[in-house]
């Protein structure tokens, strides 16, 4: 898998970090490639450099720790007390008015089936497997871009949440720059700027934890199982209290143990869990597709932004790994050996000590471990195969769920980002830096392939066709947003003019640009998009000429796709029947080279 020459590609969209500089100015600096590669630019992701904002001042995650130390004793202490108290913990105090478990003969007045269903051992089983691989690969697209925002503008030191330092002043700072680099232990695939295959192994899990949990949700209704899970009394609530206050004074509540029953505060956590948590990361998941932000706009405000719902989701990922971890705790604290005969092989505490269900568990974390192992061996030496089973799988069911969604929102100029990640380099090549210094008076667009009318165009030529202004919001597959005003060609009406064949599909764009592995920059997109009314040819960025970092002369808008199929700097454009033609055949550059999928809408 190929990363050399980071920073260099133009993918994911881009913008100027402002601050008074001309254009000539941004280009020396983007030039300067020695200032981005000091040591210590682009960190390992550890604990020292993660920040939370606090007012004005980020702080360091490290102070947590003991706080957290201190606040879990003085609740122990507090809980201590309280139990010493007659009224809470007394023979007639709270905790003995709500049980935190109903006792034995309750349960069987209502004939509930006691032990674990062999389906619900197989699809918790399969669930950890899938989690281990969703969070891996989540931590490492949150790597890409490790800033953490409130606002859907992504303004740098505005973010409520980092994982390195500031970004730096004293030269232009792309998006791409910014990401860290993640052991392999922690991310997968690890290493630095390898969303593209995070995100196929992300994806790919996704589905898989999706339809496991639509089976288990299935067969806990229809197998009369759900009366373990889910809350029927309002009873429930003063009983899980008991058993946060019992729990708290180390005074471990369990008598029946989970064979048998929940006890108040498991079947809370676990009903949240299933029912609320699970289904809360993939609405969130959903809220960062660009297909539905940019045509169901109310979707997104549900979280309130898209940024809130990318905060969301990382903490939701927060929170299935405490709940893993709290779960394992007690299970190990309320008898490890027989709570895993029980999980594992549903036999009852009841029935005698053996070693079976620990020797299952440990097969079970040791194929876990191998297979992530070989996970990462194969995103490193079989990208190319990995890729090519995400976009037959992942990327046909993104096309089902999203292509029939024509974007369609706009917002208004006191909407338009103070701030717009740029992203890539502006072009190396003698041709394009002499257009520059003309004001690229000579510059032509060339306008060939599979049309009745090729065309030259200069830049008065195509502002004399058509015009259009749209202030739309654009996001970058590395998880970041802005809203910029963009005015130029419609689409539609270059369109007309060329006059494309009934065997045009796609139309290719090419790029005065290197991508970061060197060569020109392309990418693809479907005559269906091509033809959508905010499909632009943008050659003026927030009511002033197109910036040299936004992609002067000319950059495209195709707003239901990611950052990274926007073009900039266009050379030329050709009309094709299939894209697999060209290139090595995935759809782009950074499909070719980084391994992203050939259409992300999300």
């Amino acid at each position: 898998m190929t990363q050399g020459r980071e920073g260099r590609g133009n993918s994911a969209g881009g913008g100027a970090p402002g601050g008074g500089k001309d254009s000539a100015e941004l280009e020396d600096e983007f030039h300067n490639v020695a200032l981005l590669r000091e040591e210590g630019v682009h960190p390992r992701m550890s604990l020292t450099r993660i920040h939370v904002r606090i007012g004005r001042r980020f702080v360091s995650v490290w102070w947590a720790l003991p706080a957290v130390l201190i606040g879990g004793i003085a609740v122990v202490i507090v809980a201590k007390v309280l139990m010493g108290i007659g009224a809470v913990g007394g023979a007639g105090g709270f905790t003995s008015a709500h049980p935190c478990e109903p006792s034995m003969a309750e349960l069987q007045s209502e004939g509930r089936r006691f032990g674990i269903p062999a389906w619900s051992i197989a699809t918790h089983a399969l669930n950890f497997f899938i989690m281990v691989m969703v969070v891996r690969a989540g931590w490492q697209i949150l790597a890409d871009h490790p800033r953490l925002y409130l606002k859907i503008h992504c303004t740098p030191d505005k973010e409520w949440l980092r994982f390195r330092g500031a970004m730096p002043k004293n030269r232009v700072w792309t998006a791409k720059d910014d990401a860290i680099t993640l052991s392999p232990m922690v991310g997968m695939p690890g290493g630095r700027h390898t969303i593209g295959v995070a995100r196929h192994w992300h994806f790919l899990f996704d589905i898989l934890f999706v339809l496991n949990g639509i089976v288990f949700i299935i067969l806990t209704f229809a197998s009369g199982h759900w009366r373990k899970l889910v809350p029927t009394e309002w009873s429930i609530f003063p009983n899980a209290v008991s058993c946060l206050v019992q729990y708290s004074s180390l005074s471990l509540p369990h008598e029946l143990g989970g064979y048998y029953t929940y006890d108040a505060l498991q079947q809370l956590s676990y009903f949240a869990i299933v029912f609320i948590v699970a289904p809360l990361a993939i609405l969130t998941g959903i809220a960062m597709s660009p297909a539905m932000d940019n045509h169901f706009t109310w979707y997104q405000k549900i979280f309130g932004n898209r940024q809130i719902a990318r905060s969301l989701h990382f903490l939701v990922m927060v929170v299935f790994v405490v709940f893993y971890g709290v779960h394992m705790l007690m299970v190990a604290a309320t008898g490890f050996a027989e709570n895993l005969n029980a999980i594992t092989l549903d036999v009852a505490p009841a029935d005698g000590f053996n070693l079976n269900g620990i020797a299952l568990w440990g097969l079970a974390i040791l194929f876990v471990i191998l297979f992530n192992v070989w996970a990462v061996r194969f995103s490193w030496t079989h990208t190319r195969v990995l890729q090519r089973i995400s976009n037959a799988t992942v990327g046909k069911v993104m096309d089902l769920l999203f292509d029939k969604y024509a974007p369609k929102a706009e917002y208004t100029e006191e909407d338009i980002s103070p701030f717009f990640w740029p992203n890539g380099l502006v072009p190396v090549s003698e041709e394009w830096h002499d257009l520059h210094g003309g004001g690229f008076e000579d510059y032509r667009l060339t306008v060939t392939g599979l049309v009745d009318n090729p065309v030259e165009l200069s830049l008065d030529d195509i502002k004399a066709l058509a015009h259009r202004d749209q202030i739309t919001m654009h996001n970058c597959i590395q998880g970041w947003s802005a809203i910029g005003k963009w005015s130029g060609l419609p689409f539609s009406a270059l369109i007309d003019l060329v006059r494309p064949t009934s065997e045009a599909r796609w139309a290719i764009f090419r790029s005065f640009g290197e991508g970061g592995e060197g060569g020109q920059y392309y990418d693809s997109h479907s005559m269906v998009d091509l033809k959508h009314p905010q499909s632009l040819l943008a050659y003026e960025m927030n009511n002033e000429p197109l910036p040299v970092v936004h992609g002067a002369p000319l950059r495209l808008r195709v707003e239901n796709q990611l950052g990274f199929k926007q073009v900039k700097w266009i050379k030329e454009i050709e009309f094709v029947h299939d894209f697999r033609q060209y290139g090595a055949g995935l759809g782009g550059y950074n499909e070719d080279h980084e391994f992203y999928g050939y259409r992300d809408e999300i």
